[in-house]
């Protein structure tokens, strides 16, 4: 690991309009919830402590305002013409992701650039919504009858985002919601709300209806608030299991998607390209400072290509700059607060006091934590089975990739994996055989592309995301069938037997 200077000054991320904004107003005071940068716990700006009457007006708002018509060809034009205002403002997106959030400056206009994308996937998605005929005729009873459906909204989107991705997270939840006619009240991550709030200005300034987007600033009892109220039809949340059961029991019946990380495992075949597994494994598992679902945790290398795929690893790591964020040079930046880092660590120490062997990092300073790599760790250890959400790999040998397969499968995490192979028969053996959202041949868990459908199963999550995915996710179909009039002289079907049978 190569350290630079870490960050000391005080910086101060550009302001939204308002602290908060609630059914269309901005709210100008009281700015009473500090966001701090988590390199220095220095104030960067502050926002509106929401209420749960704040959550109630919003959500309200946003239900009425859905009994507006706002037509399909609108609702496009907004969300591209958002991308384009996004791009243009480029750098106030990423001085304020930077500024607020663990990103690097690299890492912080990825993302900007990301959410450039979404939207323009999303004011391209249009056609997810089309409806179908229905073949009533295919039954007896439906003779004399013709019908059809469309996709209609559920009702209005709930959405809490996490901190990692502030930006890019926010409009994977609110591109496919306005997309679909939903209204959607945002709750972003206390520690990271700045991000958000200028992403509704800019999507009011676009032409969003000024009461069918609200974002709400505060902790858990704005959360709690926002799931439970009996208009939200439907949670759309990204965060950590623990939270998620809260949710599923204060929110009662409506439509769940959740996306909630992963425990994520890379194959290294004897016939992979090592070097290029290794250095996808360092991108993998070290971006944002491993504070990424996608983020790759687990290794199982052959036994013929284990050492050279742990050497080089370990070296990519000990190479790999950790410093101040808005250097160019710095590839690792700090985690989200103090607590998290003591986490990682403690996991770290635990393992290593169970025995496993450490090869690279290990340390800490302050919220920095250096990118660490283990092997020989038990599987009772909490690092094999938790999500780890920081800079830490383990990289463990395997004889064959029948056992790398069960290995990586022996987790109740199940987002993504990835698989390094020369070989057709061992990539489709993979693809069968892991049970997770996605399988990668010869990339690692950390890809997505906006426009797939995302997701896991078992402990990673409910539903899909992903724009156009979502967008289904938000709707539901509505029937409309129609009775023809008879022929004279001729009995329909349906008078035959009973009606409505």
């Amino acid at each position: 690991m190569t350290s630079i200077s870490l960050d000391s000054e005080m910086r101060i991320a550009p302001a939204p309009p308002g602290g908060a904004l609630i059914a269309g107003q901005w709210r100008q005071e009281p700015l009473d919830l500090p966001v701090r940068d988590p390199a220095t716990e220095l104030p960067v700006g502050t926002v509106h402590r929401c209420t749960p009457g704040d959550v109630d007006q919003a959500v309200r708002a946003a239900a009425t305002s859905m009994q507006d018509d706002w037509p399909l060809h609108e609702r496009v034009d907004v969300l591209r013409r958002c991308g384009d205002r996004v791009l243009a403002e480029i750098d106030v997106f990423t001085e304020t992701i930077a500024a607020e959030g663990v990103k690097t400056i690299r890492e912080a206009r990825a993302e900007v650039l990301r959410c450039v994308e979404t939207l323009h996937v999303a004011a391209g998605a249009a056609d997810v919504l089309t409806g179908e005929t229905l073949q009533l005729d295919a039954s007896p009873r439906g003779g004399n009858r013709i019908g059809w459906f469309t996709r209609e909204p559920l009702g209005v989107v709930g959405a809490i985002s996490s901190f990692n991705d502030p930006l890019n997270l926010v409009a994977h939840k609110v591109a496919p919601a306005l997309l679909a006619g939903a209204g959607i009240v945002v709750k972003p991550s206390e520690f990271t709300p700045l991000s958000a709030l200028h992403l509704a200005r800019v999507l009011l300034a676009c032409g969003v209806p000024p009461e069918r987007l609200s974002v709400v600033c505060g902790g858990a009892e704005v959360g709690n608030a926002l799931v439970a109220h009996p208009e939200v039809a439907v949670v759309s949340f990204t965060g950590g299991v623990r939270t998620a059961e809260a949710i599923t029991r204060g929110a009662g019946v409506k439509k769940m998607l959740m996306e909630l990380g992963g425990n994520n495992a890379t194959i290294v075949c004897a016939d992979a390209d090592v070097d290029l597994a290794a250095r996808k494994i360092v991108d993998g598992a070290f971006g944002v400072a491993g504070q990424n679902c996608l983020s790759v945790q687990r290794v199982y290398a052959e036994t013929s290509v284990f050492e050279a795929v742990l050497r080089s690893v370990a070296d990519g790591a000990a190479a790999l700059v950790v410093g101040s964020k808005y250097d160019h040079a710095t590839d690792i930046g700090p985690l989200i607060n103090a607590a998290a880092a003591e986490r990682v660590t403690a996991l770290v120490d635990d393992a290593i006091a169970g025995g496993a062997r450490l090869v690279a990092g290990g340390s800490r300073d302050g919220t920095y934590v250096a990118p660490t790599v283990l092997t020989g760790v038990p599987t009772a250890c909490a690092i094999s089975r938790d999500e780890i959400f920081g800079p830490v790999v383990v990289i463990e040998p395997v004889s064959s990739l029948d056992e790398a397969l069960q290995r990586a499968g022996e987790c109740e995490f199940a987002l993504q994996a990835g698989i390094f192979t020369a070989s057709l028969d061992s990539a489709t053996k993979a693809a069968r055989t892991l049970t997770v959202g996605a399988v990668l041949v010869n990339e690692t868990s950390d890809f997505r592309i906006d426009s797939m459908p995302f997701g896991g199963f078992r402990q990673s999550g409910i539903g899909r995301e992903g724009v156009r995915s979502a967008a289904v996710e938000m709707t539901a179909p509505r029937c409309v069938l129609m009775t023809v009039p008879s022929e004279p002289g001729r009995a329909s079907n349906s008078s035959k037997g009973l009606a409505g049978q």
